[in-house]
């Protein structure tokens, strides 16, 4: 299985809408994956280690696939709408992280 993890800087200045990404953004990624998306968590940042610190990520984003190439050839065709869809919801910068989940 692998975990397909976006995470979203927490930025000043930057914004990020967290209602519109779980309910608008995430099911159309489900929806346009179809069965190759098997599940989705997103996490929202609450803190660093260091009490009273900002989170590095205001937010998380993760979809699950059975592998790789399922991921891949279900979000290349996609991937154009995907993208697009991200200014509704953040002006954030994002990191991308592909991972093979070990223990899950």
């Amino acid at each position: 299985m692998i975990k397909v993890s976006v995470l979203y800087l927490k930025e000043e200045g930057k914004t990020f809408d967290m209602s519109y990404y779980c309910e608008t953004h995430i099911p159309m990624v489900q929806k346009l994956l179809g069965s190759a998306c098997t599940n989705v968590a997103v996490e929202q940042g609450l803190a660093a280690m260091a009490p009273g610190s900002l989170p590095t990520y205001v937010a998380m984003g993760h979809l699950y696939c059975n592998s790789l190439a399922d991921f891949q050839s279900s979000f290349g065709p996609n991937a154009e709408v995907i993208l697009s869809d991200i200014p509704n919801y953040t002006d954030t910068t994002y990191i991308v992280q592909i991972s093979e989940v070990k223990i899950g």
